[in-house]
């Protein structure tokens, strides 16, 4: 197997854990650990309210799911507090946003499309993706990412036909 990059944010462990909690984390559970995940890295910490805003949800639903996600033991809160993460919460979390940055990475590149987004195509295919699909999916992304001009130029010989 080829040597990971230093930007994939995942562990071994993360991956046990996440199988642990499959049973449990729905993939909407998953958007949110995520996310938290993303915004304690990115700005050291999380509120409820500001999570309700960056997912574009109620805060009613956010204090639902967050009480879910305490209940696995993957955060801890307090009502109108700051979110923190529990060591198997932040495994998890690490995994799932390596595992969308890397969707996201393969569609873009896929694609060769500069002006579009693919945030929610790779929001829509991340949930059903198993490890060992996402390791490949990963070698693949950093085989494109070595080999892009190659593959533009494909891309164009199949564009030119039509």
């Amino acid at each position: 197997m080829e040597k990971k990059s230093a930007q994939e944010f995942y562990t071994v462990r993360g991956y046990q854990l996440l199988e642990q909690h499959k049973a449990h984390l729905t993939p909407s559970l998953e958007d949110y650990l995520e996310m938290i995940y993303r915004r304690i890295h990115e700005d050291g910490y999380v509120r409820a309210v500001s999570l309700a805003e960056w997912l574009n949800v109620q805060p009613p639903s956010v204090s639902k799911m967050l009480h879910r996600l305490a209940q696995l033991r993957l955060i801890e809160y307090q009502k109108y507090g700051v979110i923190s993460m529990t060591d198997q919460g932040r495994e998890i979390g690490k995994y799932l946003l390596w595992r969308h940055n890397t969707v996201h990475r393969f569609l873009y590149l896929l694609r060769g499309d500069s002006e579009r987004d693919f945030l929610e195509e790779a929001e829509l295919v991340e949930h059903g993706f198993s490890r060992e699909t996402m390791d490949y999916l990963s070698m693949l992304t950093e085989f494109l990412e070595h080999h892009e001009k190659e593959y533009h130029a494909f891309l164009r010989s199949f564009s030119e036909r039509e």
